[in-house]
């Protein structure tokens, strides 16, 4: 079903708020780096993946805890029984299948630094496991976003409302003032219209290839092929 988008909302924009996965990063598709983590626990990489796939909401509500505990549950649940040893390794893998998915998009740094000169706030808004929130501070974008909310430490996900509008708040602005750029995710963008943002979605040339959860494919609001897109849509 489409959401009735209605009349598009206007006045100024001063802030923008951005999804990570998928929309500053390039897209997200498991690979060696996930291969590695499955090789150490001692099992397939298919069955990893699903387990994976089946509990995100649960992992990204940090309902499972800490990265240590939820190696362990997942180890659990796919049957072994790993050593401190698997389980400390299998925590580094995990971080560098972060490292892999977090590869910033080209125009990530220039688009956000362009937003800020122009006083334009900065927000991000993830829906994100753990390993997030310990990489975060040495993204090369992350002087330019003022503030972080991250589902792994509020407890919920998107399409909450509360996702936004604690970003909206920390930035001291109107939810009608903002723009929400992401790529679908999560019903990301009709959550955001519902919690009186702007939403545009970013349709970028991988957006096929991008593992993503209760995607959007109906969207029929604005959309921007690249995230230089949104200076436009900003007056800048």
């Amino acid at each position: 079903m489409t959401l009735d988008l209605g009349a598009p909302a206007s006045g100024p924009v001063r802030a923008v708020l951005f999804d990570f996965f998928g929309t500053l990063t390039h897209a997200v598709a498991r690979g060696v780096a996930h291969d590695h983590v499955a090789e150490l626990l001692g099992v397939s990489s298919a069955a990893l993946g699903d387990a994976l796939s089946e509990t995100f909401y649960s992992r990204a509500t940090g309902a499972w805890g800490d990265l240590p505990a939820t190696v362990r549950m997942l180890a659990s649940r796919l049957g072994v029984t790993p050593s401190e040893d698997q389980v400390r390794d299998a925590c580094t893998a995990r971080m560098e299948v972060l490292r892999h998915d977090a590869r910033l998009r080209e125009d990530a740094v220039a688009t956000l630094a362009a937003l800020r000169s122009r006083d334009i706030r900065v927000g991000l808004v993830s829906d994100c496991t753990n390993e997030l929130p310990l990489l975060w501070s040495t993204l090369a974008v992350a002087p330019y976003v003022q503030a972080t909310v991250f589902s792994f430490e509020t407890g919920y996900c998107k399409p909450d409302p509360a996702m936004y509008s604690t970003a909206y708040k920390a930035l001291d602005v109107l939810p009608e003032e903002c723009l929400y750029v992401g790529d679908g995710g999560s019903n990301e963008l009709t959550g955001a219209l519902r919690a009186g943002l702007r939403p545009i979605r970013l349709l970028a040339p991988d957006a096929a290839e991008h593992l993503t959860y209760n995607a959007e494919p109906d969207w029929r609001g604005p959309t921007i092929p690249s995230l230089s897109g949104v200076l436009a849509h900003c007056g800048a």
